[in-house]
């Protein structure tokens, strides 16, 4: 999602980045509400570290080829520095659009693809809304990106991804990475993903994320519906809310209605209410957040009452509350966020 949160939203724009976008990132700790970090980006003097060819980051399968073949582009991107950003921008959306206008996996807004968009499928159209155009034009934003920054000091990787968020006037203005959270977080988030080493696969693949929300996002206007939704969609619900609303003449999601529902059709079963869904999932650590994530609001394990997917850039879908119906929130539409945690196919985690 491309919103941009702080005081420095306008100076972000004012310096003609193509997408504009982070992804909060959130402390987690025991009876303890989250708080955004301030990511302390130490830029290396000397080379970037050696990442390889091999797309190691988890893709959905039908973008896989766009993704290996776009990341040898030039030598500062790679396959998996560009899946990587691809799951920052969209978890692999093609129909994303943001609060800002940012569009499509790549989170382009429309004067940057003006100027970078290109035709990759050979189709005679350039259509940001097509991954086989946006894939490739991502990647030679990037390299472009690399070209203009290159005689800034410090990491060559970092101020690409910098550049890519906010602008390459705001990295040239600050001589690296400039000090705007949202774009310190987002260097800090891709660069993580990308060097990762592959995991062992205990918890939920970003193509099972990709998936969760682009259900979710199916569901967007639904009702909301006390008790109501299962894993094959929505459905009425019972009696009652804690201030005596009956879903059971609505046909329509509960917040975790529609999280089980969503991660139900990437293959992942969950529990039916909001503390189950916490107690089956693994929390995510500060830095680590990422688009399917469940972001949970209470005040303990136990106490949990409202649950979200989190879609980056500090926004998730929920049904929020008798009354609403599915849509976007921001990641703060409560007080009292708990967690951020992520999904486990195999769960036994006790509250």
């Amino acid at each position: 999602m491309a919103v941009l949160t702080s005081v420095d939203t306008q100076n972000s724009r004012k310096e003609g980045g193509g997408s504009l976008r982070a992804s909060l990132v959130v402390t987690v700790g025991a009876g303890a509400t989250a708080a955004v970090v301030v990511a302390a980006l130490i830029q290396a003097a000397g080379d970037d570290p050696v990442v390889g060819a091999a797309l190691s980051v988890s893709v959905p399968a039908k973008y896989r080829s766009l993704i290996e073949d776009a990341g040898s582009t030039c030598p500062e991107v790679t396959p998996n520095l560009l899946a990587a950003l691809l799951t920052q921008e969209s978890g692999f959306n093609p129909k994303a659009r943001s609060q800002v206008g940012a569009e499509g996996i790549a989170q382009f807004m429309p004067s940057t693809w003006e100027t970078h968009g290109i035709d990759g499928n050979g189709d005679g159209k350039r259509d940001v809304w097509d991954p086989e155009d946006a894939i490739p034009s991502a990647a030679g934003y990037l390299c472009d990106i690399a070209k203009d920054v290159n005689d800034v000091l410090g990491s060559k990787q970092n101020n690409m991804l910098a550049a890519y968020n906010a602008g390459t006037g705001a990295v040239r203005k600050y001589g690296g990475v400039p000090p705007y959270k949202e774009t310190q977080n987002y260097v800090r988030s891709i660069s993580a993903l990308a060097n990762k080493p592959t995991g062992s696969g205990t918890t939920a693949t970003t193509a099972q994320a990709a998936t969760a929300i682009n259900a979710a996002t199916e569901m967007i206007g639904t009702p909301y519906s006390w008790g109501g939704g299962s894993s094959s969609g929505p459905s009425t619900g019972t009696c009652c809310s804690p201030k005596g609303r009956s879903g059971s003449n609505t046909t329509g999601f509960d917040c975790s209605g529609l999280t089980l529902y969503a991660w139900a059709k990437a293959g992942i079963s969950l529990p039916r209410t909001a503390a189950q869904q916490y107690a089956a999932s693994e929390p995510v650590k500060p830095g680590d957040v990422r688009p399917g994530d469940l972001v949970f609001y209470g005040s303990s394990p136990t106490n949990i009452h409202h649950v979200g997917i989190y879609i980056g850039g500090g926004w998730i879908i929920d049904a929020p509350r008798p009354g609403t119906r599915v849509r976007y929130d921001p990641m703060d539409t409560m007080p009292d966020l708990y967690a951020v945690a992520r999904p486990v196919p195999d769960h036994n985690k006790e509250i």
